[in-house]
């Protein structure tokens, strides 16, 4: 009792202190984009944008993002983040505006709460080039960015190749490790250091976020370098100036370290509580397990859905009560701590009607009332957009890809159409009469052709009748196919695949390296479509013009005679030619369905029966295909009507699905974008929310999940395990998803270059001359690295004027922009003097202590702080030079006169030298 009477006291006290503030809101916009505001003395504070990205470790902050959506709609997310060092009152503080902020908009928005090195996807997609974590808060002297400030001096520890953080470290080489990428900002220049052990990707991300800096803090006016770890020999004059500033590089850095974060998520399933106070008393009442329905949430409760401890989801129901509704935030906190949970869990508060994305992904079906889609069609509970079938405008699904992505068609299925089937391990082309006809004891392989502003696109469809556990015997056919060529992988693994149910393992494998030699034909241009007998997508189904025949099994192939049967029964689903086909059932009274159309097929006449629930146009759909199906007579029958002898081709007559259809689609869902790397070492698929093209990495395979399909993009980098790990990851993420998804979803394999408007109509302003002339990370790093540029950042080195006194001496500490007084790096020599950076050239005398006399207390012009007798540095190994010494720059720990008489050149004319002329002059002075 205690207990809850103090927190009841410091929630009162946080009330009372914001209650006197009742203008806290009065500068919150309500138009799109970002706002920030940090918690200083319990107020909010706005953060300018120059300093967005930028959070104090001792602080926390309140993020607003409005966004527009189609149909003139806006959504809100607020988020708190709290700081690893931030107090108790100011996260009180930071819950409490959170909830106030939220209810002042109407209680729409979706309510996160973020800890430092745990942040959403949601939250990091804000910051596309990173964040940057700083040292201290408010109470240490908390500044905002000021544009154009020079005034600084901090080193950034950068982590991360796709949601980068950048986090204060000494200014020190103790801080760096061979992994990471480390960035030296003294104001008017900034370095970057990479190490050895980085890959090209977290490379980029540093040289964005360096830029970011460079244009957001100080108005483009400060120069970037980039110096290559391990290679630092390249750039001589870059490591005078870390030398400078840190002393001499050790022979030996820190070990990488891991960027993998902890997989908090655990092995139990998706499960929906409801959770209440009674008496004082958490109540956490188990309601139900995945998969979940949208019937079970209760407009007068509040709920909380924990989605197998990675994150804990808490919706709020309309007709809750306020105190309910306002606590929600905490009973989340309740529960997690009850749960033994980490504290550093995601916790995201919604109420009903304004529910986010991934939430309502976990429900086996999810409605919207009165929702605006984005073809601006309003539907109503119980109706779900429908696509409408009547014929496509081809040049406007071209001209707006997001159309044709809505409606999974490239074009109007006009193109050029190829089908093969296997037959003898080779590719037998089908007679042009017989195609759409699919018999399940073949392999198939569609390729289909169309133009695009004028130039060709291809899909390669791969049809199948099942899917069943590869065989391990087809490795070692699948490993030469993964020499033939990088970006043909996912073509023969997805091959070797797919099993027919009636097709043997040689026509597979035969299928497998036709589907190679196919692409190979069209220069890899092909998007590879993986189709399961009866999930067909839309435009494989228009493609045949209504004609579309899937018989369950037999061969098409010439001269082989199909076992005989005494009837055979084709259940006929589609009201035009661009969504209709037939499909072989077993001929049974009980594979009827009253929604539907059939042909009953017998050696003497056909039966085409109507249900009750079809309507005119499945009907003339139905009586087009009979014509395809059989040359016999046609009766018509009714349901209800049905004569004797129907029954008795059926096997007699027996029950079957007479409901009638609701009318339903598939629900719409928001498409959700994954990466799928083995960058860190270790396989791991990673969501990217609120996701553009700039998201989709070279180096990996992305996965984007549409509902209907699935995408697999495959960058041009990316390594042959991570598109097999992809593709098995991604039936995966089918067969084990919360909703309970088909397993048969359709898989299509995108590589880059060579995107369908179904894939880029999922991407808000599509580039398609990214790939072609984007900017790499090697064209970034030239630009950065011209002479000029170099030239200019050892000036300002040469003109900065760094303090010796140490902080809190004096002010002779340096403030980084949006930051507190921070302390110089420790034993380091700083001058007041822009000339002590580079002493004019001495004549020292050579010391007993083996130690020029002309190191004893100034600086070199290379920066590396202490001359040594050349006896000490010659013909030396790492491990025998002296402490300090980095051995690929041995040059730079000389006195300038040994220097000359070792090298026979002075320093300047040895730096004008091209690189291979400086390393023969080293090795035959025995210091290379």
């Amino acid at each position: 009792m205690e207990a809850k009477s103090e927190r009841r006291s410091e929630r009162s006290k946080f009330s009372r202190m914001m209650n006197e503030n009742n203008n806290a809101f009065k500068n919150v916009r309500r138009k799109p984009g970002l706002q920030i505001w940090t918690v200083n003395k319990m107020q909010m504070d706005p953060v300018p944008p120059q300093a967005f990205g930028n959070f104090f470790e001792g602080d926390c902050y309140i993020v607003l993002y409005i966004s527009e959506n189609k149909g003139s709609r806006q959504s809100a997310d607020i988020h708190y983040w709290v700081g690893r060092t931030s107090s108790q009152d100011e996260q009180g503080a930071a819950a409490i505006y959170v909830t106030q902020l939220d209810e002042y908009l109407g209680g729409s928005p979706v309510q996160y709460r973020e800890v430092q090195g745990y942040e959403s996807p949601r939250f990091r997609s804000y910051f596309k080039n990173g964040l940057i974590y700083k040292k201290g808060g408010v109470a240490s002297g908390f500044n905002h960015v000021e544009t154009n400030a020079y005034n600084v001096l901090r080193l950034l520890h950068v982590k991360g190749r796709k949601d980068v953080t950048a986090t204060e470290v000494e200014v020190s080489w103790s801080s760096f490790n061979k992994g990471d990428i480390f960035l030296l900002d003294i104001g008017k220049a900034i370095v970057q250091w990479n190490g050895p052990q980085s890959n090209r990707r977290e490379k980029l991300k540093a040289v964005l976020l360096a830029q970011d800096i460079r244009d957001r803090e100080r108005g483009g006016r400060a120069q970037i370098g980039v110096v290559e770890g391990g290679d630092e020999r390249s750039s001589p004059e870059l490591m005078k100036f870390l030398t400078t500033v840190l002393g001499p590089k050790p022979a030996q850095l820190k070990e990488a370290t891991s960027d993998d974060v902890p997989d908090s998520a655990q092995k139990n399933s998706v499960r929906l509580y409801h959770v209440y106070d009674n008496s004082g008393n958490l109540v956490i009442q188990e309601v139900a397990k995945q998969p979940l329905t949208q019937d079970l949430l209760k407009s007068s409760d509040c709920f909380i859905l924990d989605n197998k401890g990675s994150s804990v989801m808490v919706w709020k129901g309309k007709k809750a009560s306020k105190e309910e509704r306002q606590g929600a935030m905490n009973r989340a906190l309740s529960y997690i701590k009850a749960k033994k949970y980490p504290a550093s869990t995601t916790v995201e508060v919604m109420a009903e009607g304004a529910e986010s994305a991934i939430f309502k992904h976990l429900f086996k079906s999810w409605t919207d009332r009165d929702q605006t889609q984005g073809l601006g069609t309003t539907h109503n509970v119980g109706k779900i957009a429908k696509v409408d079938d009547g014929k496509f405008d081809v040049m406007e699904l071209h001209a707006r890809p997001e159309l044709a992505a809505q409606y999974r068609m490239v074009d109007d299925a006009s193109g050029d159409v190829k089908v093969w089937c296997i037959e003898n391990l080779e590719l037998a082309e089908i007679d042009p009469k017989t195609y759409g006809q699919f018999y399940g004891g073949d392999c198939y392989l569609v390729l289909y052709s169309y133009k695009r502003a004028g130039q060709q696109q291809y899909i390669l469809y791969m049809w199948q009748v099942s899917v069943k556990p590869i065989h391990a015997s087809l490795f070692s056919i699948s490993s030469c196919f993964w020499k033939t060529d990088k970006h043909l992988q996912c073509v023969n693994f997805f091959s070797l695949l797919l099993q027919g149910r009636h097709a043997t393992s040689d026509e597979i494998a035969a299928s497998a390296f036709q589907a190679v030699s196919i692409d190979n034909k069209y220069n890899g241009a092909p998007v590879q479509v993986r189709v399961v007998m009866g999930k067909e997508p839309r435009h494989f189904l228009a493609i045949f013009k209504g004609k579309l025949i899937i018989f369950e099994g037999g061969t098409g192939r010439p001269g082989v005679v199909n076992p005989a049967k005494d009837a055979r029964l084709f259940q006929v689903r589609g009201t035009n030619e661009l969504n209709t086909k037939a499909t072989e059932v077993v001929a049974r009274a009980a594979s009827l369905s009253s929604n539907d159309v059939f042909l009953l097929k017998t050696d003497n006449i056909s039966y085409l029966w109507y249900g009750k629930g079809c309507n005119g146009d499945e009907r003339e759909m139905g009586k087009a295909m009979s014509d395809v199906l059989s040359r016999h007579e046609k009766r018509v029958v009714m349901e209800g009507q049905e004569p004797a002898e129907f029954w008795i081709a059926l096997g007699g007559k027996g029950s079957y699905a007479s409901d009638r259809r609701f009318e339903r689609e598939e629900p719409l869902h928001s498409p959700r974008l994954f990466e799928c790397s083995n960058q860190t070492g270790r396989f791991k698929i990673t969501e990217v929310d609120d996701f553009a093209q700039c998201d989709l990495d070279e180096d990996d395979v992305m996965l984007l999940d549409t509902w209907e399909e699935l995408f697999l993009w495959i960058g041009n980098s990316s390594y042959e395990y991570e598109t097999k790990e992809a593709l098995n990851s991604a039936r995966d993420y089918l067969r084990t998803h919360p909703a309970g998804r088909d397993p048969d979803t359709p898989i299509i394999f995108v590589k880059q270059g060579y995107e369908p408007p179904t894939f880029t109509g999922w991407f808000n302003a599509w580039d398609p001359h990214k790939w072609s002339g984007g900017n790499s990370y090697e064209e970034m790093k030239n630009k950065l690295s011209d002479s000029t540029s170099i030239t200019q950042i050892t000036l300002d080195l040469k003109n900065t004027k760094l303090n010796k006194t140490p902080a809190g001496g004096g002010g002779g500490g340096y403030r980084a922009p949006g930051g507190p007084l921070t302390s110089p790096p420790p034993n380091k020599a700083y001058f007041q003097d822009e000339t002590d950076f580079f002493p004019r050239p001495s004549s020292p005398t050579r010391p007993q202590s083996g130690m020029s006399s002309s190191s004893a207390s100034s600086l070199s012009s290379s920066g590396a702080g202490k001359f040594f007798d050349p006896e000490l540095l010659i013909n030396k190994t790492p491990d025998e030079l002296p402490e300090g010494v980095d051995p690929t720059q041995k040059e730079d720990y000389l006195s300038d006169l040994d220097f000359e008489n070792l090298l026979s050149t002075t320093r300047a004319d040895f730096q004008r030298l091209p690189k291979w002329r400086q390393n023969d002059l080293k090795k035959k002075a025995g210091i290379f």
